[in-house]
């Protein structure tokens, strides 16, 4: 097990007690699980809400409920009694959120403010003044950026995002960097380019088109398919945030991208091929909030977090494909 590094003078523990928010997720339990395996006791937090299939989530969960060091709590971040399951943490990541650009216009915005805003400024409330939290890591997003004309995308450029939840992702890093200047709470921020890999959300695009692509049908398109990503696997991801836990400047922000920016057709080409089968593309109306572009500067997280993508396009994807036919297999999708 590493040492911890950490900041402002906090103790250096070499066995470490973390809380992983969304830990049902995409993304948390993909981190819940490398935790564990690297030796750390882990308290995982998710509210099981229904903006995709709880059936997902459950089966996201299944390794981790029977681990020894796994301890699990169904609860929502804004009501549960925070103080009490922060006891003896050392390392708080918080990836739980209420995701998707699209699905944030309109009568539901609330929703985003509650799980992004409010519950974040919660947990930051509850952490402050706790000498015991080293580090507290926040799951931000490439969408705090917008719709840039010049990439790639550096962590000192101007912010201006482009949908409700660019907005709500960036005003939940700004409190981050409140707390830290005011109060001294370790925080450091992620910010994630288009991840992607097993258990991706159903919402997600790569996971939309393989389902598509399996079941025989079009694969639809949102504008002229141009558009590109700086495409990310989720192993990569995760590792990061365990460098971030221990490595990261306390008060830091990162990008954390893939390394190659892939134009959207192209990686609809590298798709069919691990599909083994053609597919068809249907295009249609420019999503609002979708941004054209994305491509990382990741100088600073490759300095302080030592980040070094490991796994490719093509790699990912035929990852995912498994995946999402072992799942259809289950009867799980």
């Amino acid at each position: 097990m590493p040492v911890g590094g950490t900041c402002g003078g906090a103790p250096v523990v070499t066995r470490f007690r973390a809380l992983v928010t969304g830990c049902a997720g995409f993304i948390g339990s993909h981190l819940s699980e490398r935790l564990l395996s690297d030796g750390w006791q882990v308290v995982g937090v998710d509210a099981l809400t229904d903006y995709y299939s709880r059936r997902i989530k459950r089966r996201n969960l299944r390794s981790l409920l029977s681990h020894r060091r796994f301890a699990f709590h169904r609860a929502d971040l804004n009501r549960m009694d925070l103080d009490r399951v922060l006891r003896s943490i050392d390392i708080v990541f918080h990836q739980a959120a209420q995701p998707g650009v699209r699905a944030s216009w309109g009568t539901t915005f609330h929703i985003y403010t509650d799980c992004n805003l409010l519950a974040t400024q919660r947990l930051l409330e509850a952490v402050r003044g706790r000498r015991s939290i080293l580090k507290f890591v926040f799951a931000s997003s490439s969408s705090v950026y917008g719709n840039v004309r010049q990439l790639p995308m550096r962590e000192t450029q101007r912010c201006e995002p482009y949908s409700p939840y660019g907005v709500t992702k960036l005003g939940a890093e700004n409190l981050c960097q409140l707390y830290h200047a005011n109060y001294g709470v370790p925080a450091v921020s992620l910010r994630y380019f288009t991840v992607y890999g097993p258990r991706q959300r159903p919402d997600m695009a790569f996971h939309k088109f393989i389902a598509a692509a399996l079941e025989g049908k079009p694969i639809r398109i949102y504008g002229t398919g141009r558009q590109s990503r700086d495409f990310t696997f989720v192993s990569d991801i995760v590792s990061a945030n365990v460098a971030a836990a221990i490595g990261g400047q306390c008060g830091g922000i990162y990008n954390l991208g893939g390394g190659t920016r892939v134009i959207l057709r192209d990686a609809l080409r590298i798709l069919e091929r691990q599909l083994g089968r053609p597919i068809r593309l249907v295009f249609e109306e420019h999503a609002r909030g979708d941004v054209d572009r994305t491509g990382a500067d990741t100088s600073r997280a490759r300095r302080d977090l030592l980040f070094r993508p490991k796994t490719n396009l093509a790699e990912g994807l035929a990852a995912q494909i498994a995946w999402h036919r072992q799942m259809r297999a289950e009867g799980v999708l």
